[in-house]
């Protein structure tokens, strides 16, 4: 579903990514994490379209983004950390509109049990402008939904979600790959990423520094006496001077 290879983005001579790899299967999920400033947002603009690669390869569903943009545009959802809605618009209206863009049908029952599904029900005739930073959320959440995408690329999706939100939001995240779906979370929260990704590529200064299964992380960080958590391994791979490259797709691909 989504397929990245020799991926490099340079912005006036800096590299924000430098020769990234990973692929996403139908039905995973992937965590995207890395301190600040480690590349992911780019990787995640860059595979929606909105940022042009320096150097690779990236495709979605089979259509390269740089040849094919509008058959990835139809094919997959992407909510940046601060989604851009329409502040005129209340929230029927904006799916309404996102329907429209993407032709949705039975769009009306599909939006009522999204609705229902974000507690949004009783915000229908809202406008955005007036919705708290997590019904805005909620709101970027079930437009992105509606069209039932293939590939899901979220940027930070908990982000003002309360606990009730963000249970709604890790139950739909594994019906949707449950389904099919191939999606890509970028988040801070580890905890959340090793509850509900089943593989996790980390950067670091835009170099990738592991990329493969959680299991397989573990076990690499991991002595028999020692179970460590994802956020202990995280600081142990990311502390690491930047000179080690894991991909488990190819176990022997380890540069020193």
């Amino acid at each position: 579903m989504i397929e990245v290879s020799e991926f490099r983005k340079a912005y006036d001579g800096v590299l924000a990514v430098d020769r990234v790899d990973f692929r996403v299967q139908p039905g995973e999920i992937l965590g995207l994490i890395g301190p600040n400033g480690a590349g992911k947002t780019t990787t995640l603009r860059t595979l929606c379209g909105l940022t042009v690669p320096t150097e690779g390869q990236l495709s979605v569903c089979g259509y390269n983004i740089e040849q094919q943009p509008l058959e990835v545009k139809k094919r997959l959802a992407y909510i940046p950390d601060d989604p851009p809605l329409f502040p005129e618009l209340t929230v029927e209206q904006h799916l309404a509109f996102t329907a429209s863009v993407f032709s949705v049908k039975n769009a009306n029952e599909k939006a009522l049990q999204l609705l229902e599904m974000f507690e949004l029900t009783s915000k229908r005739k809202t406008r955005a402008s007036d919705l708290s930073r997590g019904m805005r959320q909620k709101l970027a959440l079930s437009c992105c939904y509606l069209h039932q995408p293939e590939v899901i690329l979220l940027d930070e999706p908990m982000t003002g979600l309360d606990p009730h939100g963000i249970r709604k939001l890790k139950e739909s995240l594994r019906d949707r790959a449950d389904a099919g779906a191939a999606v890509v979370i970028s988040s801070h929260l580890l905890a959340m990423v090793e509850d509900i990704c089943s593989h996790v590529l980390i950067l670091k200064e835009g170099q990738q520094r592991f990329f493969g299964t959680i299991s397989k992380l573990k076990s690499l960080f991991t002595s028999d006496s020692d179970e460590a958590t994802l956020e202990q391994i995280f600081f142990q791979a990311t502390d690491a001077d930047g000179s080690q490259r894991v991909n488990v797709e190819e176990p022997e691909a380890i540069v020193l």
